[in-house]
């Protein structure tokens, strides 16, 4: 099974199983296989990862009574478990839910979503142009060229006069300058 496919297991309150399959990873799919048993579903569970912001709240706007589990719980609830595969595992969640022994997971909004990737990416970008600036210093130090006194975003004059002798330092520091001169596109975005 992928990511593409969600095990479903439905368990009445004694704990019988009335369903065991696999559907599309898809908010309309799952609501069609739990359909037969919309009048007497008290709780739709799933344990917490990385699809749980987007999937939760399409189960929740079907009107489905959602609820997003911890994962450090239901670890904790099934690690006696013998086979690990993604139907029993569904089948362990269901009788978590069944009992009502778990912890709900927290799901943000979708603009803290948003706000959390546009920070993600400043800092991986800023990392990699600092990366970049990094390599270059050291990269020219190797010939005997120390470029003190520059500040970050200032290394195009110097870098470019210091290894215009050698056609190859010059050809590598030309492209890892125009890697850096991003920098200067990303600062105006973020």
């Amino acid at each position: 099974m992928s990511i593409d496919e969600t095990a479903v297991c439905v368990v009445d309150d004694k704990g019988a199983v009335h369903l065991q399959t696999s559907v599309a990873t898809d908010a309309g799919t799952i609501m069609e296989a739990l359909k037969p048993f919309l009048s007497r579903l008290r709780r739709v569970g799933h344990e917490a990862g990385s699809l749980s912001p987007w999937l939760h709240p399409e189960l929740t706007a079907l009107g489905l009574p959602a609820v997003c589990l911890e994962t450090r719980h239901v670890h904790a609830a099934m690690s006696a478990q013998r086979n690990k595969t993604d139907a029993t595992d569904a089948l362990g969640i269901a009788h978590i839910v069944r009992t009502g022994w778990f912890k709900a997971a927290f799901i943000k909004s979708e603009p803290c979503y948003r706000m959390r990737l546009l920070l993600t990416q400043r800092r991986n970008l800023k990392r990699k142009f600092l990366d970049i600036e990094i390599t270059i210093r050291h990269s020219l130090k190797a010939f005997g060229v120390r470029l003190k006194g520059t500040s970050r975003g200032e290394l195009s004059r110097p870098c470019a006069s210091q290894s215009a002798n050698d056609p190859l330092t010059s050809e590598l520091m030309e492209t890892m300058l125009i890697a850096d001169g991003a920098r200067g596109v990303m600062e105006a975005v973020l």
